[in-house]
């Protein structure tokens, strides 16, 4: 969503680099592509303009004049404007102090809440909370149902004791749904509240009922990113009729310009608690808004990735692994291979994950040009050995690789292509795992295997030719004995021999002599 913001900004600070400082026309200049950058972005008139007059005065203070890098420094406090305006320090939930947490969704139709309350389920089960999802929207067709089946996917219970389709009372739903998760021990209480396609009085009036029924200790209005300035606008008259603590994002994989997320923190002044960032009940977080602002200038977003390994790779696994590197990498197999594969694939996709690492803004091509299936595909291709074939490589023969790639539906070449480039990466992981750099690469000093690489050995020399002609043998022969000899009395190839100017009367400069021993000098 940010990708284009993200660029004009790039190229932006790319200006200024090698400016050793910084005049009024060079920070003018920087505002106004910012400037332009933020409006082609959709963000909000008056927030653009609050955050170009705070960077600008900002830039011509003593931070940047008296930097070393000031355009690393108009980075920094871009940077930290952008934090501002995402709202500054994450935000996290008030739980109640007795009884079940309410939290009561409410927006428009279609932006995603019936889908989120079971995003929010999943997350809350993950940090060892009990949640009841309530289904109060029973306008819309289907709702009801749809709520019932994410809140199995997610494997968190659900309250809908009316069929919905225009059918039941929503506030006695809401209110009844309080007394029954006090019954079933049910600590946390999420309420689906029904939307409309555009804001009215009766969709307001039916959200304050049920806000008075159940007294929620957090009401987040979920927004679609993908609307824009639309966002704001619909946030105000929400803030203004019903009121709101917090506002949950959905949509942020989409390719809107992503304007609202800019907007309708500063606009409100209700910080966002949670973005949705893709249709997987997993694909759900808290919003962080100093990563958020990482992530769109570029510097990538290393924590949010090492939250999602810690919680999702399996530590088991992983040291399994390493200790069979640590052997040399002989004794790690296909099937090792496979599951570490797999282990990978739960962070979700590789693109995605590429993209939270920092400079990965320049291959942004590149990583578009990944294909999850590929993962898929060699799953398919190891899958379809025996289990003595993934133990042992060697005994692949063509007649078991033909046999392979038949039962996997690709080319022979494919499974070739995937044994090479696993032999090549055990020996790599095995050689590095042992502290010896990669194959191929020069020893590091002062890690094992340095200077062990294999030069190439030296030709040996052929004899020389020794002439027909007795005389001219014996010429030859006492020219060489000189030679010898000369070699022998000026071993340093010094001017003049070891007489008179030779080796014997050569003596160091007096600048020299001083680094010599008293007795040598």
């Amino acid at each position: 969503m940010f990708d284009t913001l993200s660029d004009r900004l790039a190229a932006t600070f790319k200006n200024l680099r090698g400016k050793g400082r910084l005049s009024e026309a060079d920070i003018d200049a920087t505002a106004r592509e910012i400037r332009v950058a933020l409006l082609e972005a959709d963000v909000a008139l008056p927030v653009v303009r609050e955050f170009i007059g705070r960077v600008k005065e900002r830039a011509r203070g003593a931070e940047v004049s008296g930097a070393l890098n000031p355009a690393q420094q108009i980075v920094k406090i871009v940077n930290e404007e952008l934090v501002t305006i995402l709202g500054g320090e994450t935000r996290r939930l008030r739980f109640a102090k007795t009884g079940p947490t309410v939290i009561m969704l409410a927006g428009l139709q279609g932006a995603g809440k019936t889908t989120l309350a079971g995003k929010l389920g999943k997350w809350l089960k993950e940090q060892k909370h009990s949640p009841l999802l309530v289904a109060c929207d029973l306008q819309r067709p289907n709702a009801v149902n749809q709520l019932s089946v994410v809140a199995q996917r997610a494997g968190v219970s659900v309250f809908a004791p009316e069929p919905g389709n225009g059918v039941g009372d929503p506030v006695k739903v809401a209110r009844d749904s309080i007394e029954y998760a006090k019954t079933k021990q049910y600590d946390v209480v999420v309420v689906d509240t029904a939307g409309r396609l555009g804001i009215d009085a009766e969709m307001m009036q039916q959200a304050a009922d049920i806000r008075d029924a159940v007294k929620p200790d957090e009401i987040l209005f979920v927004v679609d990113a993908m609307i824009g300035q639309d966002a704001v606008v619909t946030a105000q008259a929400f803030l203004d009729g019903v009121g709101f603590d917090g506002v949950v994002l959905s949509k942020l994989d989409g390719d809107a310009r992503g304007g609202a997320a800019l907007s309708v923190a500063q606009v409100t002044g209700r910080q966002i608690m949670f973005a949705s960032s893709g249709e997987k009940l997993d694909e759900f977080d808290a919003f962080h808004p100093d990563r958020m602002a990482s992530r769109i200038l570029g510097m990538g977003d290393m924590l949010s990735l090492i939250e999602m390994a810690e919680s999702k790779y399996d530590q088991d696994v992983a040291l399994k692994a390493a200790e069979k590197l640590q052997g040399g990498g002989k004794d790690f197999t296909l099937d090792d291979f496979l599951q570490q594969m797999e282990q990978v694939k739960k962070l979700g996709s590789i693109s995605k994950l590429l993209g939270m690492l920092p400079g990965m803004g320049a291959m942004k091509e590149q990583i578009d040009n990944i294909d999850d299936r590929d993962l898929d595909r060699v799953a398919a291709i190891i899958k379809s050995m025996t289990p003595g074939e993934r133990a042992d490589v060697k005994i692949l023969n063509g007649s078991r690789r033909a046999r392979i790639a038949k039962g996997a539906g690709c080319e022979v070449n494919a499974v070739n292509n995937l044994i090479e480039r696993f032999v090549e990466a055990r020996k790599m992981m095995g050689q590095m795992a042992k502290g010896g750099g990669m194959p191929g690469m020069p020893g590091m000093p002062g890690m094992g295997g340095a200077g062990k690489k294999k030069g190439k050995a030296p030709k040996q020399a052929k004899g020389k030719r020794q002439s027909g002609n007795p005389m001219k043998r014996k010429q030859e022969a006492a020219a060489e004995a000189a030679k010898r000899e000369e070699r022998a009395a000026n071993p340093f190839g010094l001017p003049g021999g070891a007489g008179a100017g030779g080796a014997a009367d050569f003596e160091l400069p007096d600048e020299f002599k001083n680094f010599l021993p008293p007795g040598q000098k």
